[in-house]
Parts: structure tokens; C-alpha cells; sequence
């Protein structure tokens, strides 16, 4: 039995769903919307991850997708998703491209693109869904907010042409890039699969033409590979979110309040070893921004955790990134350290059963954790 059915537009994918659970659904008819458009198109990442959002709920699992611009099939569906030129809740019509639109998830400033509008008004149910929570706790809320930060925003911004940076900022102070980043992204890849190769395609297209209905065919289903990436891409910051990070609040919360012992100023902070990993930076930037103590540093410098949870383990001493500084660092380990190893590091920091630092100075290891505490204790003072 399949579900509600879900269409797009062929030359740029919009989506339009019949949930069954809403009262008095219009009667679809089935055979008529199910006959694809004959044109070509080119999808973006906002529709292909708005489709695979909408089908982690039950009530949209096993729509078939249909792809339309057609108004008159538009005027037939019961919830309108990127096509329709109207974004209005109540008569579930979820479109961005309207002159007029300017709708923004809560306290943020990116305007939504089809991802961000399914998930401001779905996120918490598919969140809830996904995880088991209950729809109503406060780490559905918490959840819903980090996914949308640390990934939807950037498909919403994406589509709708919002730079990182503004472009006359950068020229103004002279920025230019090192290098070209732009296949290194989602969308970039989402891209690629416009034009990925598939089993249909012939070895000379020119003299073995497909059929209109071949090439739509064809289309649908590089939407589809482009939509289970991007979907695979949210299920895995789901899982991350759920199972390390937001379990990872209380342990920071203890380590940050036990840092004084290890440096009078603390600077140094140390965690336990946890299978699932500790997601540390994001805790100690908020453990940070409410700390009121003038009495010692407003920021740690590095973080101790060990490689395993067996006794021998070797530990790590990672350098703390500044806050939204990508690679840049509060303080890197001592230039001196940087790029030697084993015996060698030994004697230049003058700290025995040293194994390395790395080359661009975030990171290093000792063999065991009084070691590794003495390089911190070490770096910091010079």
C-alpha cells in the first residue's frame, strides 16, 4: 500500500504531499498525477533533503513522488511543499520563491529555503520520531535548535544566495581566498548527481537519443540518489547530536567545574574517555560565555582526554579552537614541538614518554596522562 503522494516540479524540484492524517484530504486522483512532465530540470540540496525530511515521518514513508509545476494538480494536493508562490501554514502551503517571502527560523536571520520550511514546521515531530524523546522535552527543543545551526541553515542559505561573509566586507579588508573551495559541500555534490551517469545511459547519446519519458525517468531518479544523501547527511548529524553530543553536556559541565585543580588560572581542562566520543567545543563555549569569575582565565587553552578507556591509554592535548575560528587556535603548543616525535620531543620540551605534535601545533600526545598534563601546564606558561 503506498502513502500520500508526493510531487515535484521537474525543472526545478517542488514538492506538493497528501498526509492522510489531515481532515477531509482532497481525493487525489492517483492515475492523473502520477504521469511525469516531459521537461528536464536541475535540482538544488534544499528540495532533495525537504523530500527525505518529509519521509522520516510515518504518514509520508511510502509517498510516491511525482514531480509538477501544473497548477491544476497543485490546486488538487493538500500540502504544497516549494512550489505554489505561497508560504501559509494554516493551509499548509510551504513555498519560498514568492517576492514577498522573508520568513526566518526563530532568532536566526537566514531566510528559509524548502529544507528550512519543512523542518521549522516539521523538525520536532521528525526529531521526536527519530529519537524516541518525547515530543514535548526540553532536549527535543535543544536538538532542534543545534540541527538547525549546525547544518539546515546552510542549505537555506545556500539556495537563497546568503554568503558566510559578506563579499564587500572581505574585498575591504583585502581577503581573498588560498584556495577554491567550491566542490568541497553539500550542494556541490547534490550537484553532481544532475548529471551523474546511470545503467540507462548509452555510449553514443548523440545517435541513441533517450525518449522524453526515458530522460524524465532518468531525472527522477538522480532526485532520489541526491535526496538519500542529503538525508544520509541528516541522519548522521541526528545520531551525533542525540547519541554524543547532548550527552556530552554533563560530563563538560564536570570537567569545567574541576579545571581549577590542574591549573590555578584554568586554563587546563580534562575529560574522561567515553565510547560514544565527548563533542566538547560547543559545552565550554556556553560554560564559558555564563562564567563570572574574574579571579581566573575566561578561557581554557587545552583539553586532556584520553585515546581509549583502557587503563594504558595513551592522552591527547588539543588545543583549543577560538570560537568560530575554524582552525585558528587560543594558543597553539610551542612552535618548538611542533612536528617532532617520540624521543626526539623528549628532550626539546624536556617531558618524558612524549609521542608527537602535530606540524601545525593542535594537538599532541604523551604516553601517559601525567605527561600529557605536564605539556599543558608547560605550554601554557610559554
Amino acid at each position: 500500500m503506498t502513502g500520500p503522494l508526493i510531487g515535484t516540479h521537474s525543472s526545478r524540484n517542488h514538492f506538493e504531499i497528501f498526509p492522510q492524517h489531515l481532515q477531509n484530504p482532497p481525493t487525489p486522483n492517483y492515475e492523473q498525477s502520477t504521469n511525469l512532465p516531459s521537461s528536464s530540470g536541475h535540482f538544488h540540496a534544499d528540495e532533495a533533503l525537504a523530500v527525505y525530511l518529509l519521509r522520516l515521518l510515518p504518514t509520508y514513508t511510502s509517498s510516491p513522488l511525482v514531480r509538477t509545476r501544473d497548477p491544476s494538480v497543485l490546486a488538487t494536493c493538500h500540502t504544497v511543499v516549494d512550489v505554489g508562490g505561497e508560504h501559509n501554514p494554516q493551509t499548509l502551503r510551504f513555498d519560498h520563491h514568492q517576492r514577498e517571502f522573508n520568513t526566518v527560523f526563530p532568532s536566526h536571520s537566514t531566510k528559509l529555503s524548502s529544507a528550512g520550511l519543512v523542518y521549522m514546521h516539521f523538525g520536532k515531530e521528525i526529531i521526536a520520531q527519530q529519537t524516541g524523546l518525547d515530543i514535548a522535552s526540553s532536549d527535543v527543543d535543544v536538538l532542534y535548535e543545534k540541527l538547525y545551526n549546525d547544518l539546515i541553515e546552510s542549505f537555506d542559505a545556500n539556495d537563497n544566495g546568503i554568503p558566510v561573509y559578506a563579499p564587500s566586507e572581505l574585498a575591504a579588508a583585502g581577503i581573498t581566498k588560498r584556495f577554491d573551495d567550491r566542490g568541497f559541500s553539500i550542494a556541490s555534490v547534490v550537484n553532481r548527481y544532475n548529471h551523474a551517469p546511470l545503467p540507462t545511459d548509452t555510449a553514443s547519446p548523440e545517435t541513441q537519443p533517450k525518449s522524453k519519458e526515458q530522460q524524465q525517468a532518468d531525472e527522477d531518479t538522480r532526485f532520489l540518489k541526491a535526496s538519500a544523501f542529503t538525508g544520509e547527511q541528516f541522519a548522521l548529524a541526528l545520531h551525533d547530536a542525540h547519541r554524543s553530543w547532548l550527552p556530552a553536556r554533563a560530563l563538560v559541565q564536570h570537567a569545567y567545574n574541576a579545571r581549577l585543580q590542574y591549573d590555578p588560572l584554568g586554563r587546563i581542562m580534562v575529560l574522561p574517555h567515553r565510547d560514544a566520543g565527548i563533542p566538547w567545543a560547543d559545552h565550554l563555549y556556553t560554560l564559558e560565555a555564563a562564567a563570572q569569575d574574574p579571579a581566573v582565565s575566561p578561557h581554557v587553552l587545552y583539553v586532556l582526554f584520553p585515546e581509549s578507556g583502557e587503563p594504558d591509554a595513551k592522552w591527547r592535548v588539543r588545543a583549543v579552537s577560538k570560537e568560530g575560528g575554524g582552525f585558528e587556535n587560543r594558543k597553539d603548543l610551542p612552535d618548538t614541538w611542533k612536528g617532532v616525535r617520540d624521543q626526539r620531543l623528549d628532550e626539546v620540551s624536556g617531558i618524558p614518554g612524549c609521542v608527537f605534535v602535530h606540524a601545525n601545533g593542535f594537538i599532541g600526545g604523551n604516553k601517559t596522562f601525567e605527561g600529557a598534563l605536564s605539556m599543558a601546564k608547560k605550554a601554557v606558561e610559554m
